[in-house]
C-alpha cells in the first residue's frame, strides 16, 4: 500500500486546516542572565519551536526534498543560543523568531525559552514570542 492509496476519499470537513512543525524543550547551555551569579556560568535553557507552514511547505510525499529540514532548524536555534551572552530571554527568542520567521512558508511561530534551574519552587521561569 503506498502513502497516496486514501487520496480523494478524506471527507472535507476533515482537510487539515493547519500544519505544525515543533521542537520540544530543546536543552542547550547558554550564558544568559544579569544577574552577578548567572555572568559567565552557562545555565541551563530549553527552547520551544512551533513553526505553522502553509501546505505547499508540508511534506505530502515521502521524499526528504519535501520536508523541513529540522536539523538546520535545530542547529541555527542553537548557533544562536551558545554564540554570545544574553542579558534576557526576551532578547534571545526574538533572534531565534526572526531567524524562522523569514523562511518561506512560515503562516505562524511561537517560540519559548525556560530557565528550568532557577527556582526550586517552579518548574522554570520563561518567555514566549507569537504569531497568535
Amino acid at each position: 500500500m503506498t502513502i497516496n492509496a486514501l487520496t480523494g476519499i478524506v471527507p472535507d470537513a476533515l482537510a487539515p486546516k493547519s500544519r505544525r512543525i515543533f521542537f520540544d524543550e530543546l536543552e542547550v547551555i547558554a550564558h544568559i542572565g544579569f544577574h552577578d551569579v548567572e555572568i559567565g556560568v552557562g545555565q541551563r535553557l530549553l527552547i520551544s519551536i512551533e513553526i505553522w507552514v502553509d501546505e505547499a511547505s508540508f511534506a505530502q510525499d515521502d521524499q526528504v526534498s519535501s520536508a523541513w529540514n529540522y536539523d538546520n532548524v535545530r542547529h541555527d536555534a542553537l548557533r544562536l543560543a551558545t554564540a554570545q551572552h544574553y542579558n534576557l530571554q526576551e532578547t534571545l527568542v526574538r533572534a531565534i523568531y526572526d531567524m524562522i520567521a523569514a523562511r518561506a512558508g512560515v503562516t505562524g511561530l511561537r517560540v519559548s525559552t525556560r530557565k528550568p534551574d532557577i527556582y526550586p519552587d517552579c518548574a522554570g521561569v520563561g518567555v514566549e514570542l507569537s504569531s497568535f
